[in-house]
């Protein structure tokens, strides 16, 4: 199961152009869905006016830019320095790490290896299970252990409102894919299933970009970057302290979220 490839074994009854025309239908799905959230919450609008109305006490630098840019990625990307609570943090890099890998894998496999005459290298099957076992445990362990409306209001891990529509569809989405492997290598008649399931969910998650927290990683970065360049230049030098100390990843939030 960890080492063949799911996609070329499924291509005796499911067209490989036919797998790697959805594949490109979900990357547009997600472009067009980024760009329509930001048109209707004005995200980059926002971003433009801030920058223009923060100018603070001094000039940023090209290159101070860039050092500002790498302490983005790895601090608050990579690292994932603007949660304090190192649970939160660790399901996150979990879920993280897990969902690159796996669509990685994914991409690879689909449009590099797409039927069983070409063999697939391990790495890339194993990395693609091994994707979604992070995403299901990062995934599983914040939805009924650490959100904040389960572990501090006491609400029941099974409600669900709007904005648990990208977390949902993405467990979904990986947890079926981890199902369908298994029942294809075990040769099960519900392996056909499995399949149309999986490509369901897959729908749902990256055709939901307008309405859920799917945009969202690309607009943290964004974000946090603009409040370090606002740092830089003492634009934010007015504002009240923080109440708690900052995260010790050095993240550029000025109050560490805790959930």
């Amino acid at each position: 199961m960890f080492e063949t490839n799911p996609f070329s074994a499924q291509s005796g009854s499911v067209s490989p152009t036919l797998m790697q025309a959805f594949v490109i239908a979900m990357i547009a799905l997600v472009a067009l869905g980024t760009f329509a959230d930001l048109i209707q919450k004005k995200s980059a609008r926002y971003f433009f006016e801030s920058a223009r109305r923060n100018r603070g006490n001094r000039t940023v630098g090209g290159g101070e830019r860039v050092a500002l840019g790498f302490r983005t990625v790895l601090i608050d990307w990579l690292a994932a320095g603007e949660f304090c609570s190192t649970q939160r943090r660790l399901a996150h890099l979990l879920t993280m790490y897990g969902f690159l890998a796996y669509v990685i894998a994914t991409l690879v496999m689909v449009f590099g290896f797409p039927t069983a005459d070409t063999e697939t290298p391990a790495v890339w099957p194993l990395l693609w299970h091994i994707g979604a076992a992070l995403v299901c445990i990062g995934g599983y362990w914040f939805w009924f252990f650490i959100r904040v409306d389960v572990s501090a209001e006491g609400h029941s891990p099974f409600r669900v409102v709007r904005a648990d529509l990208f977390i949902l569809s993405l467990l979904a989405n990986s947890t079926l894919a981890l199902i369908w492997s298994w029942a294809q290598s075990h040769g099960s008649d519900w392996s056909n299933v499995a399949l149309g399931l999986y490509l369901a969910s897959a729908l749902v998650l990256f055709g939901s970009v307008p309405w859920s927290k799917f945009s969202h990683m690309f607009y943290k970065p964004a974000a946090a970057f603009q409040k370090r360049v606002e740092d830089a230049s003492g634009s934010r030098a007015n504002l009240p302290p923080p109440a708690e100390r900052p995260a010790t990843l050095g993240s550029a939030r000025t109050q560490p979220s805790h959930y």
